[in-house]
């Protein structure tokens, strides 16, 4: 049989940076063994499914690449399905009608827990067969009474449970519709799930969904619960920590690989390596190696993976996505130098994407002001002579590259006996509109040559007027 795993979200928010990661381990157990790796929306919650999120789903799963071979296949496509193996359940003897009200089985749990017992229904309905005509009931699965159920889990372990402590569980409800953990059972039998990646918060339901596969006569698949991700307090990941959901991360300015570089190791590792491409990651992971503990999500890490990615990336594939950020910002690049340049020189002076946007405006915007603080610290009376003679340099030359221009402003400051920084400083500012910028020679050669003189221009009126202002 085909290796297959599956990541089966419920379309009633974002796509969580933790699913993003049980997504993750998924693909790449199935990918590093050419298995199938299956996406299942499981959206019978009728009233908090919707469509934004299902649309929010797909797209983090399509940014981080992470395709499947199967799918997506949605749950309310298969309610016939599901109601015929209720049917086939009841006709087996594994399930019954219960006619006891949520308050009766209130009032059961309440014994139990008040005589030391489990807290759970008392299976009142389970033999019965003097069913009331005009009573609403729901389905039960009739679990075992005694034995144990042994989870073979790739992670934790062997987990063992006994059936006593077990409820006989609805399966479907007084109006018919299926819950959770059957549906769930019947997608990985029909879909011939061998592998089943989740989080830790679903050990509990495992048992009851390996029951009921039993009593199907289905192969039970082999289970790897992953433990949860934390924030910097210790306490679960949610938004109170920042940004949780995947697409905020791509509009917080990173790109996809370093999420899922920082998420594969968050969980996982080998050896002290820290950065893996996404080879490495298919030919390394393993969810025999997980770790058992939950891992705490660190923000700084992420920057710094980032960081990383920027800088050694191929700058024209940097450059798609920060194409994107430029738009995002209203920065219209079609005048102005190839983004693939601004990538070279700037990737190793910001943190995210979209910071490099917001310092990059200047190479395709006109500012109508320069930066106070750099105005009056660089645009001092005393360089007036040095921007007219840097300016006319400047404008003499025919070739617009970095070495001459550079030849251009250490001629201006050996001619006037100054510093560079006397030169280059109240240049970088006329150029750039502030005080911080890349190589001044690289900078000026990818703006155009006649931009950098009108701004020259600009700068220079700011000096007559603090001249003429005394």
């Amino acid at each position: 049989m085909t290796l297959t795993t599956r990541f089966a979200p419920s379309p009633t928010g974002y796509l969580h940076v933790g699913g993003a990661r049980t997504a993750l381990y998924s693909w790449l157990y199935a990918k590093k063994n050419g298995g199938n790796f299956i996406l299942r929306i499981e959206d019978t919650d009728l009233e908090r499914s919707t469509q934004a999120s299902v649309d929010a789903i797909m797209d983090g799963m399509n940014w981080l690449n992470l395709e499947w071979t199967h799918g997506p296949y949605f749950q309310t496509k298969c309610f016939d399905r599901y109601k015929e193996v209720i049917e086939q359940l009841l006709e087996s003897g594994n399930a019954y009608r219960c006619y006891s009200t949520a308050e009766e089985v209130d009032v059961m749990r309440e014994e139990a827990k008040a005589n030391g017992g489990i807290e759970k229904y008392n299976g009142l309905w389970r033999d019965r067969t003097d069913h009331p005509a005009d009573k609403p009931f729901v389905i039960r699965f009739k679990n075992p009474l005694d034995g144990n159920v042994v989870i073979k889990d790739m992670v934790k372990g062997d987990i063992t449970i006994s059936n006593e402590q077990l409820d006989d569980l609805i399966i479907a409800r007084s109006d018919g519709t299926p819950t959770y953990n059957l549906t769930v059972v019947v997608d990985d039998w029909d879909m011939k799930v061998s592998h089943v990646v989740r989080g830790d918060d679903h050990v509990s339901n495992t048992p009851k969904q390996i029951n009921i596969l039993t009593a199907l006569g289905a192969d039970i698949p082999v289970y790897a619960h992953i433990p949860m991700i934390l924030g910097d307090d210790g306490k679960r990941l949610s938004k109170r920590h920042g940004a949780v959901g995947v697409m905020q991360y791509r509009d917080d300015g990173y790109l996809p690989e370093a999420l899922l570089n920082y998420l594969v190791r968050l969980g996982w590792s080998h050896g002290d390596q820290e950065i893996f491409s996404r080879e490495e990651m298919i030919e390394l992971f393993d969810l025999k190696d997980c770790n058992r503990a939950p891992s705490g999500f660190n923000t700084d890490k992420l920057i710094w993976v980032n960081q990383h990615y920027m800088k050694t990336m191929d700058p024209e594939y940097v450059a798609e996505h920060l194409a994107w950020h430029m738009a995002d910002q209203g920065i219209n690049t079609e005048n102005g130098p190839a983004l693939a340049d601004v990538v070279k020189i700037q990737a190793d002076r910001v943190k995210t994407l979209k910071e490099m946007a917001d310092i990059s405006r200047y190479f395709y915007e006109d500012f109508t002001e320069l930066d106070a603080k750099s105005v009056k610290k660089h645009l001092r009376p005393v360089v007036k002579e040095p921007m007219l003679l840097v300016k006319e340099k400047l404008a003499a030359l025919t070739d617009w590259s970095p070495e001459p221009i550079h030849a251009a402003i250490n001629d201006t400051a050996v001619e006037l006996e100054l510093g560079m920084g006397k030169v280059g400083m109240p240049l970088r500012v006329a150029a750039t509109g502030g005080g911080n910028s890349p190589s001044l020679d690289i900078t000026l050669a990818l703006l155009d040559q006649n931009k950098v003189i009108e701004r020259i221009d600009q700068a220079i009126k700011v000096v007559e007027a603090r001249i003429a202002a005394g």
